[in-house]
């Protein structure tokens, strides 16, 4: 299905990544002259409906980015995880879907001359970093918002991609897990670390979420639109 807004000359397609011998659905944007594509990568739980990321989603496409919101895992998968809690966990099989994911959009005639950044979330923010270390130089920017970017280990230190790290100021939890990953980014990388007033874990508070599209749309307009306008 395709939709098209005349206000914004937005497209937006339903689509079907496969990877591997499984198909993920996935929710494809690309307003008129995008100057980069941001690929969502979520924790556990979540999906290519999340309204917290359709909203950051929806604030990057005005800003002229186009945007992949997909499922990480496929519906049989979703199922054993919330019995389990075996894939949520699972940070190098997550990676190397990411990776997949980012190899199809390379391929696809729409996508393959748009630089990528990752907008990762819980441990979906560890998933996107591993995939950026293993693809150096392919990956231009990342976003964490309430991430886990510990659980990419030795993976920080070799990032080369600029990130960002969002976190609310009374998820005090996280914020301490962000500072120790802080410190393993490489020096010789643009990197920051943003703590918004107020915010929890899910950023539900009145002009958190907004905060969070602020400094996501600040970051990705300047690592993937000067790879643009370097080309």
């Amino acid at each position: 299905m395709e939709r098209k807004s005349k206000e914004h000359l937005v497209v937006t397609r339903e689509v079907v990544i496969p990877v591997e011998n499984k198909k993920l659905a996935g929710i494809l944007t690309i307003p008129n002259e995008a100057q980069g594509l941001v690929v969502f990568v979520h924790g556990s739980g979540s999906s290519r409906l999340s309204p917290r990321n359709r909203f950051v989603a929806e604030a990057l496409n005005r800003a002229g980015l186009a945007t992949l919101l997909f499922d990480l895992l496929t519906t049989q998968e979703e199922r054993v995880d919330i019995c389990t809690a075996q894939l949520r966990f699972d940070i190098d099989f997550l990676a190397k879907r990411v990776s997949d994911v980012f190899k199809w959009l390379k391929r696809n005639e729409l996508t393959k001359h748009l630089p990528i950044g990752y907008f990762g979330a819980s441990t979906g923010a560890a998933a996107a970093i591993v995939s950026a270390a293993q693809n150096p130089s392919e990956i231009h920017a990342i976003v964490s918002r309430g991430g886990r970017p510990d659980l990419a280990g030795y993976f920080l230190q070799r990032t080369e991609s600029p990130t960002l790290f969002i976190v609310g100021q009374n998820d005090h939890e996280v914020i301490e897990l962000n500072k120790q990953a802080f410190i393993y980014l490489p020096e010789s990388t643009p990197k920051s670390m943003a703590i918004v007033p107020r915010a929890t874990h899910l950023f539900e508070e009145p002009g958190t979420l907004e905060s969070v599209c602020d400094l996501a749309c600040g970051w990705f307009a300047t690592y993937l639109k000067r790879t643009v306008n370097a080309a």
